[in-house]
């Protein structure tokens, strides 16, 4: 249990357009941080809307919070795309002082690129949310901020909370492929031939997971996949009765200061943790591989490329090319693109010039995209797309929704998709195992 050693409590005063508010922020120690945490989780789940990032005590970009909960919805904007960003341009114009949380669908690049999509879609999050939410909580190692109007009650709450995470429901779902192992390859080999042909350079290709008549406990469930698969962007987000439980390594897009960067990961291999020298040997196969580098070279340009088109003129620069990064799972290839961001810009204009991201579409992007939908058989929906929060002054973070699972609760479908990068030197029924191998924690954890 928590223990209180002290409080403080002090206003910060921050005037809108319309008024001025007075907001509280209170900080409380945090005696025990995973036992905080599970209460915390336990807390919101009340909330209708709320949203969790939590960074998994991940180091190897030092984060500006260690979780981070947005809990209740006091203002929002939902809309689909056509003219979704307008929309989000006058949300924010009133609410720029305010903390925001919110995700964008992949299916925002028809409004951007002028595509449509007419796959199924079993989940239906929306192509863009955004909310002011009534509490945030920042939760660090040693202490708890808790920003918000009676932030004593919360707080009390909390900590009355229950101290563990138990399933209310009994886990039902049985898993399906949407797409056969066979017409996947065959799918594989007619990227390549396009490939061949020059219609594009590399492209990703994701397979969905599904499950119909499904029943989980999300919490649970969420709890469970980032205890297999603990990652540096993992949320856990509710809408109203769909849910995202994602456990993703990957950064899209942050701003701090006045630099902006991008992490795209491409270059997946699988760990040995029950073999150091074969485990070695994989984290060696990614830093030889000519196929993996190449990928990751095209998908850097590509970021080099959308960043430049918001970055002042030579600032645009790589600070890390080919980083090799082991998570629990798998070797991932993670490199870091920065840039200085034109001044005037605010965060929307970014999102508008880079979304969606490079590691998730491929090159040309527009091309690709048109590829994409010719070929996958799901809608991505949120799935590729993005989950993250902006600060009030313009300062954000958003992950790659990857490594995730999505629930309609209403529905009781549940999905998930994987996939990868897909050159002319791709090995059709490697990419399937690897498509597979990116799926085994999500399975896992519904057995």
């Amino acid at each position: 249990m928590m223990i209180l050693m002290m409080t403080t409590i002090f206003d910060v005063v921050i005037s809108n357009r319309k008024n001025k508010q007075v907001k509280k922020e209170i900080s409380f120690p945090v005696d025990n941080f995973n036992i905080f945490k599970i209460q915390m989780l336990n807390w919101v789940n009340r909330f209708n809307i709320f949203c969790l990032l939590d960074n998994r005590h991940y180091d190897f970009s030092k984060p500006a919070f260690e979780c981070l909960l947005a809990a209740g919805r006091k203002a929002g904007v939902e809309v689909q795309a056509g003219n979704a960003f307008e929309e989000l341009e006058h949300f924010y114009l009133v609410n720029k002082n305010e903390w925001l949380f919110g995700h964008l669908g992949y299916d925002l690049k028809n409004e951007t690129e002028k595509l449509s999509s007419s796959h199924v879609d079993g989940i239906g999050f929306g192509d863009m949310h955004f909310f002011v939410p009534e509490f945030v909580i920042e939760l660090g190692d040693s202490n708890v901020k808790i920003y918000g109007d009676d932030g004593e009650t919360v707080y009390s709450q909390i900590i009355n909370s229950a101290t563990e995470i138990t399933a209310h429901v009994k886990t039902v779902a049985v898993v399906k492929n949407r797409i056969s192992p066979e017409n996947y390859r065959g799918i594989i080999e007619k990227l390549r031939q396009h490939i061949l042909r020059g219609d594009c350079y590399e492209i990703n290709f994701c397979q969905e997971f599904f499950a119909e008549n499904a029943t989980i406990d999300p919490l649970y469930i969420y709890s469970r996949l980032t205890a297999l698969s603990p990652n540096p962007f993992s949320v856990y987000y509710k809408f109203n009765t769909r849910y995202c439980l994602c456990a993703s390594p990957e950064r899209y897009l942050k701003k701090e200061g006045n630099k902006i960067f991008s992490q795209p990961i491409k270059g997946t291999a699988k760990r040995d943790l029950n073999n150091a020298a074969a485990d070695e040997l994989s984290k060696n196969y990614l830093l030889q591989s000519a196929k993996e580098k190449s990928e990751n070279v095209m998908v850097v340009d590509l970021v080099r490329n959308d960043l430049s088109k918001i970055c002042k003129a030579g600032t645009v620069q790589v600070d890390e090319l080919f980083g090799l990064y082991s998570f629990p799972q798998v070797h991932q290839m993670i490199s870091t693109v920065s840039g200085e961001p034109e001044d005037g810009l605010n965060w929307i204009d970014c999102i508008k010039a880079t979304f969606p991201m490079g590691s998730m579409t491929g090159a040309p992007k527009k091309k690709v995209m048109e590829l994409i939908e010719q070929y996958e058989q799901t809608k991505r929906g949120l799935f590729s797309g993005a989950i993250g929060y902006i600060k009030p002054g313009g300062d954000f973070d958003f992950n790659v929704v990857i490594r995730s699972m999505l629930y309609n609760a209403t529905e009781k479908y549940l999905s998930f998709q994987t996939g990868g990068g897909i050159t002319y030197n791709s090995d059709a029924a490697l990419e399937y195992e690897e498509s597979l191998l990116k799926a085994e924690a999500m399975v896992n954890v519904l057995q």
